[in-house]
């Protein structure tokens, strides 16, 4: 839902390069499938904006680029709903460690731009 606009924030910081190995943008649903290895299962049974695959990103995405965190983001960022699916400023924040993951739900009002970036700054502080 931020089309990397959190990699790019990152990398705007001088020295990003020593902590910061890489992302993977996931726009398209058969891309956390194939791609970052989210399970078709949890992504049919409970949608691809949700808790569960915001976490199966990030423990996923921790082991496809080899680092010790990762962190994640799946949602609705408008400017519509698709049938049956979150309304527009839903999101999942989810970051994985080792034998430990953390996941927020966040609901935030506004147009697109605004949630994008909102969703970039709740990443930036499920990191702390």
């Amino acid at each position: 839902m931020t089309g990397g606009l959190f990699a790019a924030k990152i990398c705007e910081i001088p020295g990003a390069s020593k902590v910061f190995k890489g992302s993977v943008v996931t726009y398209a649903t058969e891309i956390k499938s194939k791609v970052v290895g989210v399970s078709e299962k949890t992504i049919k049974k409970y949608g691809v904006v949700s808790a569960e695959v915001a976490k199966e990103m990030a423990e996923k995405g921790r082991k496809l680029l080899g680092v010790d965190v990762c962190v994640s983001v799946t949602g609705n960022a408008g400017p519509t709903t698709e049938p049956g699916g979150q309304p527009v400023g839903r999101f999942y924040v989810a970051k994985a460690q080792k034998n430990f993951v953390k996941v927020a739900e966040f609901d935030i009002k506004g147009k697109r731009n605004k949630i994008r970036n909102k969703a970039v700054l709740a990443m930036r502080d499920i990191c702390y």
